[in-house]
């Protein structure tokens, strides 16, 4: 029985996509709404009596790697190192050590409340999403945790 010829050009095409890099990336930057806080402090929320608006907070950008990002406050006693900590000073003290999860699967996106004390709304919404239940996002949506933190997710070109 003779051998199939393989054509180079076709194992070159086949090797090229393999190896090339993703088209996009999602990219969360965080940043501390005045806006968000105002309405936390307004409906009193469970932390609103401790929760202070930083002087200054610098704006944060970070690429997204991997399935499960974990959000919330680095805890060394309870074994947490969050893939976006938000306990870098100056930290929103209404975000939970494990606050939140972001989900990639391919282009989609999901964020899910871990069953935060001050919970996680979507896009400007008083409504917090209910705990435990995966939210689709889009690119440019923004997810609001604690008293003043906003993370806005991007997909954009690698």
């Amino acid at each position: 029985m003779p051998t199939p010829s393989v054509r180079p050009e076709l194992l070159l095409a086949e090797a090229s996509v393999a190896v090339s890099a993703p088209s996009a990336a999602w990219v969360a930057t965080i940043t501390a709404d005045r806006e968000f806080y105002d309405r936390v402090i307004a409906r009193k929320g469970p932390d609103a009596d401790q929760v202070g608006f930083p002087a200054f907070y610098p704006e944060r950008r970070i690429t997204l790697h991997g399935n499960d990002i974990l959000i919330g406050k680095r805890s060394v006693s309870q074994g947490l190192t969050p893939d976006i900590d938000l306990g870098i000073a100056p930290a929103d003290v209404g975000v939970s050590r494990a606050h939140a999860m972001i989900h990639l699967d391919g282009d989609e996106l999901t964020v899910t409340d871990l069953g935060s004390t001050n919970g996680t709304s979507v896009n400007g919404s008083d409504e917090l999403i209910p705990a435990k239940v995966p939210v689709a996002l889009r690119s440019g949506d923004r997810i609001h945790l604690g008293g003043w933190t906003t993370i806005v997710f991007e997909h954009e070109p690698a």
